[in-house]
């Protein structure tokens, strides 16, 4: 049981938290690096918003949404 917990221990330490310590090491090189690549994440992040947002729009204007009482079944 207890290797269990180390081989999950390991698996988050070595592998899924790589790419952090990779862009820590990056800010400690080449700190314009670094902020370009949190950046890029950033409008990757506003574009889905922006995306999502004409989205709701586009369903809003086209009234298809049932907003009569009985709608939902808790209420």
């Amino acid at each position: 049981m207890k290797d269990l917990f180390y081989s999950i221990q390991d698996l988050f330490e070595n592998v899924l938290f790589a790419p952090f310590d990779g862009i820590a090491k990056l800010e400690l090189e080449n700190w314009t690096a670094a902020n370009a690549a949190s950046w890029f994440f950033i409008l990757v992040g506003f574009s889905a918003f922006i995306y999502w947002m004409n989205e709701l729009r586009k369903y809003t204007k086209a009234d298809k949404e049932d907003k009569s009482v009985s709608a939902h079944s808790y209420l």
